[in-house]
């Protein structure tokens, strides 16, 4: 079985010492949200995760879910799990009070993405997938439909999903087909089939409410005309209660290659009764508040995913004795040396750790960001956060999601033949680790969307409330010795940033083609300098402390600049090819004729 235990002093490191998460307290409804309660959650989320959940991985994957007759069934021990997540309040850590919400900041709510994605992606898609419906609904609900079913969102007795995709479309939701009939005594009736539904049916929940993008009569064509509706399995009595069955339906689900223990189902609709949610046709911005949530959040599936491959191999390379160190035996006592001493899998690991570690800071920045975007008193603050968020977005959903793929699969080369096997876990990484590289919109496109909406917005508003913060961090810094190896080769790559960012934005004006020639290698260029920049303040923070003694933590310290130093010299430097193919153009790209492929 893979291995993991919760990195807690790692996690604390983050919240409180590089990003104050003291500060929160003074944001209106978090006075309490202080770094001692903050601390106690995960302590507990880890105890979760690692006693529940992680034992249910493999066996999970193993069995998957069945269907038979309509009915989806979860892999044993599942149904049991999620009793325990609701009985614990897990569901409702970051949902509004009004509504039986905790109240805790989205900071406390992103560490505890990171700690179920880790233990178990694929049951942790449940309650994600209700959290991202709830985000919705409550941005965008009527008052009278927020009140109905809010709070069994909240306290995880119903779950949610997002019905989007169908077979004809994907990414083109303009072409979608499913139609909302008016009817004048229920709202709406909801026609259609959607596919690839996560969540679409499952038994954990005794109500499960869609989420459902459809096309009203006389709609306008494209993404103009959709408009989103609340379409729940079974309708609510007077009492709140699980009533009579909707006209939903799962047709079948899918066999996957990964995830195996998450229901993907083919949902039909057969003029199920749906109720309006936001303005007719303005269902794309309703829309997008819940998949803005779940790229990050499966950007938070990457990165988890990553650190328990990280850590198996780690644990694996410590424990597996093969060969013998190149500069000579380090143990005279035993046959041979264990794996860890050889360079090419030092190599492995430490790629692996380093960007999990600058990939958990960046994240972690966004979590406070959206904090403080939806609390801080000053609205020009709020704007600023909000526009960072919007920023960062693809950059974490693409960026995180390599990561976990890539550290996957290097713990399976780590582990050998025994990696190729189901029984020790990491196998199952990799397999679970592929569909998030797909999924809440293709790497392709987050990269699409940086260099097509977020590049362009405003004059360039939103990378400024990047490229400022870092270019200030740089110059206060650029005389700091103790720092040298870090400030100097990531002003470097953020030159180099900076000026890929005006060539692809020129190039694009004049021809759209060569933005989108360049998209993958501007994101990735882009990913690696915000990482650099994390390094860089982990740095700043890690020597402070070995400056002022470290309270006997000073190998913890002493080992974050040892790792950041190996970012810099020997991951960093990929920058240079990701910016030699952005300035390369797209013009080989489009050479070759539709026919030759």
């Amino acid at each position: 079985m893979a291995s993991y235990t919760a990195p807690l002093r790692d996690m604390r490191f983050v919240m409180h010492e590089l990003l104050d998460s003291s500060s929160l307290s003074t944001l209106p409804g978090y006075e309490q949200a202080t770094p001692e309660l903050m601390d106690a959650v995960i302590e507990e989320a880890a105890k979760l995760a690692q006693d529940i959940l992680l034992p249910l991985n493999l066996s999970g994957d193993a069995e998957g879910c069945t269907y038979e007759n309509g009915v989806v069934r979860t892999p044993k021990g599942f149904k049991d799990a999620y009793a325990q997540m609701i009985a614990g309040g897990w569901t409702s850590l970051a949902c509004d009070p009004e509504f039986g919400g905790q109240g805790m900041p989205k900071l406390v709510s992103t560490v505890f993405e990171e700690i179920v994605s880790s233990a178990n992606t694929a049951f942790g898609m449940y309650p994600g997938l209700s959290h991202g419906a709830y985000r919705a609904l409550h941005a965008h609900g009527s008052e009278a439909l927020k009140k109905q079913y809010l709070p069994k969102l909240v306290d995880g007795t119903w779950s949610g999903t997002m019905c989007l995709t169908e077979s004809q479309c994907g990414t083109d939701l303009g072409l979608i087909r499913t139609r909302a009939e008016p009817d004048a005594d229920s709202g709406f009736r909801i026609t259609g089939t959607k596919i690839f539904i996560s969540a679409g049916e499952h038994d954990l929940t005794e109500n499960i409410l869609h989420l459902v993008l459809a096309k009203l009569p006389g709609a306008p064509a494209g993404t103009r005309g959709i408009s989103l509706f609340l379409v729940p399995k079974f309708l609510p009595t007077a009492e709140g209660r699980p009533g009579a069955r909707n006209g939903v339906s799962c047709g079948s689900i899918e066999h996957k290659m990964g995830i195996k223990a998450s229901a993907t189902g083919v949902m039909h609709f057969d003029g199920a009764q749906g109720w309006l949610v936001g303005r007719e046709n303005s269902g794309m911005r309703c829309m997008f508040t819940m998949m803005n949530a779940a790229r990050l959040a499966v950007g938070m599936q990457g990165l988890g995913l990553a650190e328990t491959a990280y850590q198996s191999a780690a644990a694996y390379a410590r424990d597996r004795r093969q060969g013998k160190s190149v500069g000579g035996k380090t143990d005279p006592a035993q046959v041979a040396d264990p794996i860890i001493v050889h360079p090419d899998v030092r190599r492995m690991l430490l790629e692996s750790r380093s960007m999990t570690e600058a990939g958990r800071a960046l994240s972690y920045w966004c979590g406070m960001e959206l904090d403080r975007a939806e609390r801080h008193p000053d609205p020009a603050m709020r704007q600023e956060a909000d526009d960072l968020v919007a920023l960062l977005t693809p950059i974490l959903k693409a960026a995180l999601t390599d990561l976990g793929s890539d550290a996957a699969n290097a713990a399976v080369q780590v582990h050998g033949g025994h990696g190729y096997i189901h029984e020790w876990g990491v196998e199952q990484l990799v397999r679970d680790a592929r569909i998030c590289q797909i999924y809440e919109g293709t790497n392709g496109i987050q990269a699409l969307d940086l260099v097509g909406r977020k590049l362009g917005q405003d004059t360039g508003r939103l990378l400024r409330r990047f490229f400022h913060p870092v270019a200030e961090f740089l110059a206060a810094h650029e005389q700091d010795a103790a720092l040298s190896e870090f400030v100097g080769p990531t002003a470097k790559a953020l030159g180099r940033l900076q000026q890929a960012t005006m060539t692809v934005a020129a190039r694009g004006m004049a021809r759209p083609e060569e933005a989108a020639a360049a998209a993958t290698d501007y994101l990735r260029l882009f990913s690696l300098v915000a990482m650099a920049f994390m390094w860089c303040r982990m740095a700043e923070v890690a020597q402070r402390a070995l400056q002022a003694g470290a309270n006997g933590e000073a190998s913890f310290y002493q080992a974050k600049i040892d790792v950041g130093k190996f970012f810099m010299a020997r991951v960093l430097p990929r920058h240079s090819s990701h910016f030699q193919v952005v300035m390369a153009g797209g013009e080989t790209l489009m050479l070759l004729p539709e026919v030759a492929f």
